[in-house]
């Protein structure tokens, strides 16, 4: 519940900015000389820019919490096995036993959504989060039907 309020907090924060910048872009338009009307194009181009990024990146998030919401009620959710150090870390050596597991298990079944859901966990859990975003990609399109290339 935390990471979404903080997850509200930041793309409400990012659409007050976006809305400012774009009046800022409109004034410089208004003003009507060459310099200024190609400075208010280009300042309006930001947050044009990120608004879509905001837009995809929470259609992303929903799509995964989705998954989640299904898995969990499959009672198919990966199982939180990782040791942590006193301070409350992942412990890497854990980390990359459970990795090992879950690639495994995507490897024997390249074509279900649920072993890539748990494989992006994984890559989560290893601080790898490119690929963890990669893997939950492949998972919301295993899961919609769309063909995957590997």
């Amino acid at each position: 519940m935390r990471a979404k309020i903080s997850y509200l907090i930041t793309a409400a924060v990012l659409v007050v900015y976006f809305i400012l910048v774009g009046s800022r872009g409109v004034l410089l338009i208004r003003s009507g000389t060459v310099l200024t009307v190609t400075f208010g194009v280009a300042v309006l181009i930001l947050p044009v820019i990120g608004l879509w990024f905001l837009w995809k990146n929470t259609q992303f998030v929903r799509r995964a919490n989705a998954l989640a919401a299904e898995l969990d009620a499959e009672g198919a959710l990966p199982v939180d096995e990782l040791k942590r150090t006193p301070s409350g870390r992942i412990d890497r050596d854990s980390a990359d036993e459970v990795f090992a597991r879950r690639r495994a298990e995507t490897e024997a079944a390249p074509n279900d959504w649920r072993s890539w859901f748990r494989l992006a966990v994984a890559y989560h859990d290893a601080r790898d989060t490119p690929r963890a975003r990669k893997a939950m990609q492949r998972a919301i399109a295993l899961h919609d039907g769309k063909t995957v290339e590997a």
